[in-house]
């Protein structure tokens, strides 16, 4: 019958020093610093290429993909709310965190107490005109003038989803009562 044996210091130390060799710190202080970097870029693209574009942030708000939100199919002429996507929809009255840039035809102020929040000034719109659906419709709810910023900003404020018109045309989707603005860094 074959006994167990217990391994004698010194070869208990001999496991011990071939795992650390095996282990070189500098092999994965490497691997650490070139993965990590690579994961997180990775999680970030995948969240925002496969995500709904919606999601909880703090104090009550919900964060949303100004590009995701402004990218589907609206007749500019003729089209209602029921051609909003629902989950665009279901944002109606809610308190909301929108990031992208600032635009305004009707001023060139450091200031403006209304402007249009567009996900990119120079990258919305590659396949023709701009679209209704690409704008937030933006005023601040008590007049008082925000800085303008000529860089991407974070807007919070509450998200009206409604389809206005004029003169028979399709002029707004969203509509926002801006409580804040403040640059990204």
């Amino acid at each position: 019958m074959l006994q167990a044996s217990t391994p004698t210091p010194r070869q208990a130390y001999e496991v011990k020093r071939s795992l650390a060799e095996r282990l070189n710190l500098r092999v994965v202080l490497f691997v650490a610093v070139v993965l990590v970097p690579v994961i997180a870029l990775g999680y970030v693209y995948f969240q925002a290429a496969f995500g709904s574009g919606i999601r909880e942030a703090e104090d009550g708000y919900v964060w949303v993909d100004l590009q995701k939100m402004s990218s589907f199919s609206f007749d500019q002429r003729n089209g209602t709310l029921e051609q909003v996507p629902e989950q665009w929809r279901a944002l109606d009255g809610k308190q909301v965190i929108l990031e992208g840039e600032m635009w305004s035809t009707k001023s060139s102020a450091p200031e403006l107490s209304e402007f249009d929040l567009v996900w990119s000034v120079s990258n919305c719109c590659f396949t023709g005109a701009p679209q209704v659906q690409h704008f937030v419709h933006s005023k601040t709810a008590d007049g008082r003038a925000v800085p303008y910023y000529a860089r991407p900003v974070r807007v919070k404020g509450r998200l009206k989803v409604d389809v206005t018109r004029s003169e028979g045309q399709v002029t707004g989707v969203y509509h926002l009562d801006v409580e804040s603005v403040e640059p990204l860094s």
